[in-house]
């Protein structure tokens, strides 16, 4: 296949053929070749990591910014690819973060839903009942994580979307493909299951019967599965109380820093009810001497009410002693 350089060029010149004017199939590819080799490929799966872990509202604007880019560069293959990326939606996103974000968190949560099956397939009950109850811990930390991760990023999840990261964490468990999907961070959105298997629960595994001559080797087999099964459970407690751990201490951060606000909204409440007090009590003051003027503006009015009347009736004396005299 023509695709080093150095083996067109050497082509180019055991031919003296140039690698700009060459005629004929071969030159054609020749200078396809070089043309190639001039332009920077663009990298469809990076692209799609970039494009996957922004919020969706931001997810069309860059995907049409990628897809204007690799057709600059010619690359009409990768261009065409972006454009069929399918924009997430906020739950979708969520996962792909705890994907970026939490990968071995995820994992363990993944890996515990092949844990499940086999536990399913052997009827082992208490394992099963062991590795659930790791399930919903996992799943329920996880959840949380995506909260807190979403609103990093300025957004929140409501009670639905919640419910919904929980579900698809579920359903990759049951879902290779899907599982596959998460583990890659590219969820478009949520998913649901009804059961592990294709049908709920996976019917049990016949079992080959037991012949005298390999008891020996199935037991010791046995024994190995079991010591097998063991460590998995070992190292699945143990992813569990990890995150339960990374969980609390978050919620005990998240709690944290809820009383740190709440006793600064307390403490600013108190400052405004000091100042409203304070200016209660400049209006109380103003009041008690306006009240007093008043009284005070009455009395004087009732005193020049008296004056005006006294001197009133002087001046009908007097008017009647001038007529009088007349």
């Amino acid at each position: 296949m023509l695709s080093s350089p150095t083996v067109l060029q050497n082509l180019c010149r055991a031919r003296q053929i140039s690698c700009r004017r060459s005629s004929g199939v071969f030159g054609l590819l020749v200078e396809r070749a070089y043309r190639c080799q001039d332009r920077p490929m663009t990298n469809v799966d990076q692209v799609a990591d970039e494009l996957y872990a922004l919020d969706p509202s931001g997810f069309v604007a860059a995907r049409t910014t990628r897809v204007a880019e690799a057709k600059a560069s010619k690359d009409r293959e990768a261009a065409t690819a972006i454009a069929r990326l399918k924009k997430p939606t906020v739950v979708g996103w969520a996962v792909n973060l705890l994907a970026r974000e939490l990968p071995d968190e995820v994992d363990a949560v993944l890996a515990l839903g092949d844990a499940l099956q086999r536990a399913q397939r052997r009827l082992d009950a208490e394992t099963l009942r062991g590795l659930t109850e790791q399930r919903q811990r996992l799943v329920r930390s996880l959840t949380t994580r995506a909260q807190k991760l979403v609103r990093e990023h300025g957004r929140a999840l409501n009670e639905s979307a919640l419910r919904e990261v929980s579900q698809t964490l579920h359903a990759a468990m049951a879902d290779r493909e899907l599982a596959d999907t998460v583990r890659r961070g590219r969820l478009l959105g949520a998913a649901t299951y009804s059961g592990f298997g294709p049908s709920g629960l996976e019917a049990v595994e016949d079992r080959p019967e037991s012949h005298p001559g390999n008891r020996e080797s199935e037991g010791e087999g046995g024994r190995e599965a079991e010591r097998a099964a063991e460590r998995e459970r070992a190292q699945l407690a143990a992813a569990a109380a990890r995150a339960e751990a990374e969980a609390a201490q978050e919620a005990l951060s998240a709690a944290e820093d809820e009383l740190a606000r709440i006793r600064s909204d307390v403490a600013d409440g108190e400052r405004r009810l000091q100042s409203v007090r304070r200016e209660l009590a400049q209006l109380e003051e103003r009041a008690e001497f306006l009240t007093r003027a008043e009284v005070a503006a009455v009395d004087a009015l009732a005193t020049a009410h008296d004056a005006a009347e006294h001197a009133d009736r002087r001046v009908a004396d007097a008017d009647a002693a001038v007529a009088e005299l007349r």
